[in-house]
């Protein structure tokens, strides 16, 4: 039966995915959102208790509490004001109480879900690579936005991202999984005796322990053939928008960037074309 959908029916999985990944979108804006507030939280509730001092009362905020509010007035938005890409465009992009312009980064990536969510279902077809793949590239969406915001990689999702990329190897879904421990433990060793030595060098830290982390996830899913071509690439990208950003906001070169954000992006590139670009390298010094 699930055969004879896919293969006669496959314009309706298609719908089902976009509009699932809509609604998958907009849970990733209350994660990119919500997450660092939550870590903020807990991180100051251990900082009183180790200093033995009164933690100020604030409102607890986790993922489903308090429900979606307007940050200017505080109204709570209700449901009909929350549809993905088309509430935002109903409203025309402001709130429906106080006016204020919701960011139009809420509908973008909304909508960049969607079509990474499609092309993913093409690109694998409809298999447990592409269940594995979809949940992967939704855990990079959130990575690269909080990193952007707030310099900051959480464990809870770096580290998912490796138990997923693992778990997905048992079935050797991206590579072997003997290879894919030995990659996400060699990554991790790996870019921690370089940033060391850099530091030594240089007496500048380079990268934080959550790029570790994440490079290490890109081991557990490709395994070792892919890390350098995941560095060579981040390195350059990051290098380039980098510079462009120092230049355009007339900043410092001591200024930090974040770098995760071009890791994610290289992990998405070696997801779907690693392997292309891996045999064009080779064939083009061999």
């Amino acid at each position: 039966m699930i055969n004879e959908l896919i293969t006669n029916h496959s314009w309706f999985l298609y719908i089902t995915v976009a509009l699932f990944s809509l609604a998958i979108g907009s849970l990733l804006n209350v994660v990119i959102y919500r997450l660092p507030l939550m870590l903020k939280q807990e991180w100051i509730r251990e900082y009183c208790e180790l200093m033995n001092i009164e933690e100020e009362k604030t409102q607890t905020v986790n993922l489903f509490f308090p429900r979606s509010f307007c940050p200017s007035c505080k109204t709570m938005i209700k449901a009909w004001q929350n549809i993905p890409i088309l509430s935002y465009l109903f409203l025309r992009g402001r709130c429906y109480q106080c006016k204020s312009p919701i960011p139009v980064r809420y509908p973008l990536i909304e909508l960049g879900t969607m079509l990474l969510s499609l092309y993913a279902c093409w690109h694998f077809g409809f298999s447990f690579q592409l269940l594995f793949a979809l949940i992967g590239l939704w855990l990079l969406i959130c990575l690269f936005f909080i990193d952007l915001d707030h310099q900051l990689l959480p464990d809870s999702i770096t580290l998912s991202l490796l138990w997923l990329g693992l778990i997905a190897n048992t079935a050797n879904l991206f590579t072997p999984l003997a290879e894919a421990v030995l990659s996400a433990a060699g990554a991790y060793i790996g870019l921690w005796i370089f940033i060391k030595l850099f530091y030594l060098v240089t007496g500048k830290i380079g990268m934080g322990n959550g790029d570790f982390k994440l490079f290490s996830a890109f081991g557990a899913w490709f395994g070792w053939k892919f890390l350098p071509l995941v560095l060579l690439f981040s390195s350059i990208f990051g290098t380039i928008i980098g510079l462009l950003y120092l230049y355009l906001h007339d900043k410092s070169k001591d200024t930090t960037i974040p770098f995760g954000p071009f890791l994610c992006v290289s992990g998405v590139a070696t997801l779907f074309w690693g392997q292309e670009i891996l045999n064009w390298y080779l064939h083009l010094w061999m």
